[in-house]
């Protein structure tokens, strides 16, 4: 048999839980935050008290924060790109509306919520150019983005579970920060957003699980794959407006990196922690080539750790045509 049709029988013997996935890992729409609990109320009469007030907290936000966020921000806001990628995934598109598109669609669902509220939340605060956000957003969105996964859901679920828990960390950083500087409004937001990530990473790490239960070899094979050629966060595609190619991630990186928001060290962490979740060094029945994926995962945290100790960031800020040094 092929591994395409073997991928296929795993996913279908996946989907079979794919209720009980939906009901441990997702939260009903009637149930979960919306963006508005959060926000000021326009049809409240105390409306522009309540955004000045935002505007005022707002001001003493630094330049590699808003930087920071608003790249969260269009990141969450690319959406359409995520949910067309992972619905042409093989085993969530080979049957209609099945299981697996369910999952996604819900999923969705979801982080559909996580853009709207940072947008809105930018647009009320005064300090940024939201056109020149929106544009990077509809160039993100345009551009769409290559991770190396192709349509395989082995590599696909890797990449998901290694970046919902790097937008964890991102978010959940940023609801510190925001905290440290006075906003509790928006550390309150940006902690909820964090929640629903850590679900998400949690849902599908348990997918890899699951299929390192049946199908080890070519799991790790895949996980092997994934790592060797890196994790390409969305961010990684993002471009101003004026730009021919992506050419924005490494300034709105290194601002991340400044202000501790997500590092090098939080990369390889996040291996780390897979690997451990996964069990990879207890890995038993593996072919010859799924042994030597392994043994290059167990030794790769330490690699990485050693190239990351000679990374240099810059100490100055990049200036974005996102936000302007003087509306800061």
């Amino acid at each position: 048999m092929s591994l395409h049709n073997i991928r296929l029988e795993v996913m279908q013997l996946l989907e079979k839980k794919v209720d009980d996935y939906v009901k441990e890992y997702l939260i009903p729409v009637e149930t979960i935050w919306q963006p508005t609990d959060f926000l000021p109320d326009p049809s409240n009469e105390n409306f522009f008290e309540q955004a000045k007030e935002l505007q005022e907290l707002a001001k003493d936000l630094p330049y590699d924060f808003w930087i920071v966020l608003i790249g969260d921000t269009i990141t969450e806001e690319a959406l359409p790109t995520y949910e067309s990628w992972l619905m042409s995934v093989e085993g969530i598109d080979n049957v209609e509306r099945n299981g697996w598109a369910a999952w996604t669609r819900h999923w969705t669902g979801e982080e559909n919520r996580h853009g709207d509220l940072l947008n809105k939340y930018l647009y009320l605060s005064g300090r940024v150019n939201m056109r020149e956000v929106e544009m990077t957003t509809q160039h993100l969105i345009n551009d769409g983005f290559d991770i190396g996964t192709a349509r395989d859901p082995y590599k696909n679920f890797v990449y998901t579970s290694f970046q919902e828990l790097a937008t964890y960390i991102s978010h959940n950083r940023v609801s510190q920060l925001a905290k440290k500087y006075g906003e509790k409004r928006l550390s309150k937001m940006c902690k909820m957003i964090a929640g629903d990530e850590m679900r998400h990473h949690n849902a599908y790490s348990e997918f890899v699980h699951q299929i390192f239960k049946v199908d080890p070899s070519q799991m790790m094979i895949a996980f092997h794959d994934m790592m060797k050629y890196k994790i390409i966060m969305p961010a990684g595609f993002l471009r101003e407006s004026g730009q021919k190619i992506a050419s924005a991630f490494d300034h709105f990186s290194d601002s991340a990196q400044r202000i501790g928001v997500y590092t090098s060290a939080d990369y390889i962490d996040i291996l780390q922690k897979l690997i451990n979740r996964w069990e990879i060094e207890n890995m038993n029945g593996l072919t010859d080539e799924a042994e030597k994926a392994r043994d290059y995962l167990m030794k790769l945290p330490s690699r990485m750790m050693k190239i990351s100790e000679r990374l240099v960031i810059p100490a100055e800020s990049h200036i974005f045509k996102w936000v302007e040094p003087a509306r800061i």
